[in-house]
């Protein structure tokens, strides 16, 4: 297959791009800055036409991943580039999709699992699911990236591609090995003692093994009785205490110290972050993967967190 990844310069977009490539497929990226790669490089800034759209002509698949890091804090100017960096290359993917005169059979958007409202009392799926936002006492931020999440799938799903079939990729945070990744940093915690539970350790953390994320884009791009929104994540997400008591175990230790709510604040103000990733619950659970027959090699955390620690632990 002839796969484009828009946007796939980050973490996410290499783990395709490898994951494809080592099973022989041609795979360009675009990407704001490029450098040698064992696959195809492109150039393109996500507001204009260029030489990419003739890579995109006569593809197979596009996985639009364009948008700019969230894990900043949410200045005005924080604000408009994450929201920019979204809509805007979106929106362009529609108008340059839509006149191809041989479009890609699939395009995944890129969306997040956020898009749901703080969960403690029960799972979203994608038929249930509540959109958060418009709950009483929902923290500003939250708002924010909320908003985010519905506009940029409104942009997606804003112009129909009759000859293109559309997943918007609700996927839970996605762990891997790679150094510099959230498993990398959250490691490096429980490395230091550090990894106890987060505030009350009550709110749901949803998550998905790399290898299942691969393998569900696979199934995706497979699947053509499959459009809309799909929820990527494991099947099992459960508290923080419970997450980070796997976390240690995995690593082989007992000791990590909890953070307040108040001392995550700080932390969070000190590294240019914000909390929402650790304080907000998403109970977020993937009906549809589960309905259409989809088979999770590590739907529950404990063994996922062995693997991932071997993993981490061999490449280092």
């Amino acid at each position: 297959m002839r796969i484009v990844i828009p946007g796939g310069s980050g973490q996410v977009g290499q783990m395709l791009a490898r994951h494809f490539h080592a099973h022989g497929h041609l795979v360009t990226v675009l990407s704001r800055a490029v450098s040698p790669a064992p696959w195809r490089v492109l150039q393109w800034d996500g507001l204009t036409r260029g030489e990419w759209t003739e890579d995109l002509d006569g593809s197979d698949v596009c996985i639009n991943l364009a948008g700019r890091s969230v894990n900043c804090r949410y200045t005005e100017e924080n604000r408009r580039a994450i929201f920019d960096s979204r809509l805007f290359p979106t929106l362009l993917l529609n108008e340059v999709i839509g006149a191809l005169p041989h479009p890609p059979r699939i395009w995944l958007n890129a969306s997040t699992a956020t898009i749901y409202r703080h969960a403690l009392d029960r799972p979203m799926d994608e038929a249930t699911g509540e959109i958060g936002g418009g709950e009483p006492g929902v923290p500003e931020t939250w708002g924010f990236s909320i908003q985010v999440a519905r506009r940029w799938e409104e942009a997606f799903f804003s112009i129909a591609a009759p000859r293109t079939r559309k997943v918007a990729l609700r996927s839970a945070i996605t762990l891997s090995p790679d150094r510099g990744g959230i498993f990398d940093v959250l490691l490096g915690l429980v490395r230091r003692g550090l990894g106890g539970t987060n505030a009350s350790g009550g709110q749901y953390v949803s998550w998905v093994h790399d290898a299942d994320f691969l393998s569900a884009l696979d199934w995706l791009i497979s699947r053509d009785d499959f459009s809309g929104v799909v929820n990527v994540s494991s099947p099992n997400p459960l508290p923080n205490r419970d997450f980070m008591r796997a976390l240690r175990e995995a690593w082989g230790t007992r000791i990590g110290l909890p953070a307040s709510a108040w001392m995550l604040e700080i932390a969070a103000w000190l590294m240019g972050t914000e909390t929402e990733l650790v304080l907000k619950s998403r109970r977020v659970v993937p009906g549809r993967l589960l309905d259409g027959g989809f088979q999770f090699q590590f739907p529950d955390w404990p063994a996922a967190a062995k693997d991932l620690v071997a993993r981490w632990r061999k490449n280092s």
